[in-house]
This record gives structure tokens, C-alpha cells and sequence, in this order.
């Protein structure tokens, strides 16, 4: 929560304001892209409540055939026997895994600002909060960076991340120029309490709203509401806005999943990694595993026997037969009659049939997202060397490429915003006037076996020089660390004389 405001002053330009009256809510700007994100979160959190709320108005597959998810139990209160495999949560956190699971380096030309960048990328743990931002992108087609500050909390900005299913942004050529966050505030009655947060070129808007679950409802002093209280002390006279010294920069970005969007064309909205749609693979998955859970319910041995065999347990207590009984008493009843037998009944389990259908499915679904079946530990063996990998994987590091083009600007632009702020807040004095740039990390790590014949052939060939050749085996130093090891290189190996062209021969 913002306590302190920023220094400066907005672009005085014709600003926005926040809603006044009571309206729809969400607006019906984007209804059939929260629709579709509704569906994409329900399948991305796995939950059967959320997949049956979204599926009770929509029970048919293309097929005709019933969804999984749409089916009411026919007995009241029977146990679930439906189940749920989580693919869309596994395709999502791949997603990210091939983005960010090597944190990207952020680099400058000002040692000021590096050593500030550096301390936002360790202090604010930014990798993993990347990642996790680049999982839910992958399921909701989209993702907001936010930039916010607490001088009581932390002395440095803070890059926050807003799922797209919360916000409005307002797109110009593709260039975003506002947005609207929301999030709604705990409540112990029917009302529900909503706080919007308006991020323009220069000015954040804070406005609190008491409606319903469908209406924004009316707008009310920030004061109404515990949470958001501490805003309107630090809003101060200025009413509802926060002037961020910054008059040509938001402090917000947003990040696509990856685009076109195929079932809005012109839209500026990321499409999700489900958008193919994989819905239908989801709930056949699903199918094939309760199918498979079925059988192997039904293949439970039984025993048939016959009434006589039963013991009565009194009356209003029913029968029981006792399995484990050694000594029977003896009955009249003749052992080749037919019928009076105890019978074993067990059916037998299908269980290659749905291994090899939900592996085709499976393959399939990730295929359609754009992505290896090898990525998710299908097909061949495991390769020996990241080469190898990335050549399995092509499809996979070719989607990764493309996602990373995508996440480039905002994080570029957000880090740029950071700098800036550091410095008009107080927090620093470095300048922030470059825009850093943005290096992914290697999404496989090559092993140090194969990196170390790399550079054995390299060294035999005299094709690099020490410098160049520390750099590959460690590619994640810092030039000081660089310099010091091939100082020692040197060295050690007796390469470390004087240039005869540099040394100054003193004449007697």
C-alpha cells in the first residue's frame, strides 16, 4: 500500500477520471475476453467447484458428447469418482520454467545503476516473482507489471504483478496508456467493497466503491473501508490521485502471453497457451483417468455367496459375511448342487488401453500449445547434453524465443521506472536516465562434462584467449570476478610476464 507520496507533479494533461456513477461490472469493454479467462482459470486452477460452475451452462463438447464437468451426480451425496489431472497447471509452469527458470541478467552502462538493479533483482527476490508472473501469463493470456512504493515497508521501489482478469487497460496502437486495477476488499455482509487503482502517464487514482456482485456500485471516501484507509492520509489534499513525478511513463506494463489473438483478431490482449482451444483434450483427459479409476474400482475382488452363508445380525442390523472365518459349522447343503457355491468375481483393469489414450491426448494437447511432447517427458530417452536437448525441444525453445520477445519491453520499461523513482523518492541518487537491457538466461545449462570438452578442443585449437574462455565456463561472473581468475590463470601456468614492448629499460 502506497504511504508516502512521489514527488513532482502530473502532465496537466486532460485526465480520466475515475468512475462516478454506478455501472456494470466488470465494464462490457472486454466481457467476452473475461468470459474466456474465467474458463482459462478454472482449468488452470484445477478446482472441480470452478470447472462445474463454468461448465453448467456450457454441458456439451464439440463432439456433442457431455463434458466431465458438467455432469450432476445422479445419487445425492455420493462420493466423486470424477477426476482431474492437472495438464493445464503442468502446461502453464512449464511455460514459465522455460522462461525464467535461469534468471534473466539486467544490465547498464552507469556502475551506479547496475548496483541498484542488482539490489532490486536480490533484495525483491525479482526472479522468482518473474516466474511466477510468466506462469499465470501462460494461462490467462496475459500479465500486468505494477510499480508501487512504501517508504515503511522497504527503502526501494517494488515491481508488483496484477493478474489480467483484475484490470482494464486502454490500448493506443498497441501502446498502453492506462489501466484500471481492481481488487475486492473483505466484507462481512452482502456488500461487496471494491478498491480501483487508475495508473495514467504521471498520476496514480485511488477510488473505493460499495456494490453488489454485478454493479460497481456508488463510490464512498477511501476512509469507509479499513484497508484502504492509510490511502486517504496519504492522498492528503490531493483528493483521489498520487502525482508520480514521472509525466511521459506509467507505472504499469503489460506483458502478452504471446500473440496474435485468434478469437478477438485486433484485439491488443495476449492469447493463452489453452487458446487452441485445448478445453475439450482438458476435459477428455480427465474422462479417460475417471474411466481408468473406474475400472479399477469395479476390479475389486468380491466374493459371491450365497444367503445361507450370511450371518444375521439381529433385527434392524442387516447381515454380515465373514471372510476370515477358518472353521465353518457345517451346513445342509449338498456341494455339487449348482448355484450354492462362493463364487470370486473380478473383472480385469484396461490399463494399457488408457495409458496409451491419455498419452496421445496428453501429446496432442501440449503439441497444440506449441510445445515438445519432450518437454513434458514424453517420447524418447533423456538426452545427454544441453545440445542435444535443445535440439529435442526445438518446438519448445522456439515458443520460449518468441514469449521472450514479448516479455523484453515491459520488464525493460518497468526496471526503467524503477531507477527513475529510486531517485525522486529519495531512496538513491543514481540517475536512471538508460533503459536497462534484458538477457534471458539459458533455459538449459549445458554440463560441465560437455562444456569442459568444449573448451579442451578450443584450447587445442587456440581459437580463444583465457579471458574468453573463463567467460564460457562462467557465464554468470561479474568482469571483476572475470579478471581475477584469469589473473590467476596466469599465474599459475607462468603466462603472467611483463609485455618486452611495455617494459621501460632505465639507461646507467
Amino acid at each position: 500500500m502506497r504511504r508516502t507520496l512521489a514527488p513532482g507533479t502530473a502532465d496537466g494533461g486532460c485526465r480520466v477520471p475515475l468512475p462516478e456513477s454506478d455501472i456494470p461490472w466488470p465494464p462490457h469493454t472486454f466481457a467476452a475476453e473475461y468470459r474466456e479467462m474465467k474458463v482459462d482459470d478454472a482449468w488452470y486452477s484445477g478446482d472441480p467447484d470452478r470447472l462445474a460452475a463454468v461448465y453448467a451452462r456450457n454441458a456439451r463438447r464439440g463432439d456433442g458428447r457431455r463434458r466431465l464437468w458438467s455432469r450432476r451426480p445422479e445419487v445425492p451425496l455420493r462420493p466423486e469418482t470424477r477426476m482431474h489431472i492437472p495438464l493445464a497447471a503442468d502446461i502453464a509452469s512449464a511455460s514459465a520454467a522455460l522462461l525464467f527458470s535461469e534468471p534473466p541478467t539486467f544490465t547498464t552502462d552507469d556502475p551506479a545503476a547496475q548496483q541498484r538493479l542488482d539490489h532490486f533483482a536480490e533484495a525483491g527476490g525479482l526472479a522468482n516473482k518473474l516466474i511466477e508472473a510468466a506462469e499465470v501469463t501462460a494461462a490467462l493470456g496475459g500479465v500486468f507489471l505494477r510499480v508501487t512504493w512504501d517508504h515503511e515497508l522497504v527503502d526501494r521501489p517494488l515491481l508488483t504483478v496484477v493478474h489480467a482478469d483484475c484490470a482494464l487497460p486502454e490500448f493506443r496502437y498497441s501502446i498502453l496508456t492506462a489501466v484500471t486495477f481492481w481488487h475486492e476488499l473483505p466484507s462481512d455482509s452482502a456488500t461487496v467493497w471494491r478498491h480501483l487503482e487508475r495508473h495514467e502517464r504521471g498520476a496514480i487514482l485511488h477510488g473505493l466503491y460499495q456494490g453488489s456482485p454485478d454493479r460497481l456500485g456508488v463510490r464512498v471516501p477511501l476512509t469507509e473501508h479499513p484497508t484502504v484507509a492509510d490511502l486517504a492520509g496519504a492522498l492528503g489534499e490531493q483528493g483521489d490521485t498520487i502525482e508520480t513525478g514521472l509525466p511521459d511513463a506509467l507505472t504499469a506494463a503489460y506483458v502478452p502471453n504471446i500473440g496474435p489473438n485468434r478469437r478477438h483478431r485486433g484485439s491488443d490482449l495476449g492469447r493463452s497457451d489453452y487458446a487452441a482451444p485445448l478445453y475439450d483434450l482438458f476435459d477428455a483427459l480427465d474422462t479417460t483417468w475417471s474411466s481408468w479409476m473406474r475400472d479399477i474400482r469395479l476390479a475389486r475382488a468380491r466374493l459371491i455367496v450365497p444367503d445361507g452363508y450370511v450371518r444375521d445380525n439381529g433385527p434392524g442390523r442387516g447381515a454380515s459375511f465373514d471372510e476370515d472365518r477358518e472353521i465353518w459349522t457345517p451346513l445342509a447343503i449338498p456341494p455339487t448342487e449348482a448355484g450354492n457355491g462362493i463364487t470370486l468375481s473380478q473383472f480385469a483393469i484396461r490399463v494399457d488401453e488408457h495409458v496409451r489414450t491419455a498419452e496421445a491426448i496428453v501429446r496432442q494437447a501440449v503439441e497444440s500449445a506449441s510445445y515438445s511432447a519432450q518437454t513434458f517427458g514424453r517420447g524418447e530417452a533423456p538426452a545427454v547434453t544441453a545440445t542435444e536437448v535443445n535440439a529435442r525441444e526445438r518446438r519448445s525453445m522456439m515458443t520460449r524465443d518468441t514469449k521472450g520477445r514479448y516479455w523484453a519491453p515491459a520488464l525493460s520499461d518497468m526496471l526503467h521506472v524503477m531507477l527513475r523513482l529510486d531517485r525522486l523518492l529519495g531512496f538513491s541518487t543514481v540517475s536512471g536516465e538508460q533503459r536497462p537491457r534484458i538477457q534471458f538466461g539459458d533455459s538449459v545449462s549445458e554440463d560441465p562434462q560437455s562444456t569442459a570438452q568444449t573448451l579442451a578442443l578450443v584450447a587445442q585449437a587456440e581459437a580463444a584467449s583465457t579471458d574468453t574462455k573463463v567467460r564460457i565456463l562462467h557465464p554468470d561472473w561479474s568482469e571483476q570476478q572475470v579478471q581475477a581468475e584469469v589473473d590467476r590463470i596466469l599465474a599459475e601456468t607462468g603466462q603472467a610476464v611483463p609485455d618486452p614492448l611495455q617494459t621501460r629499460v632505465e639507461t646507467p
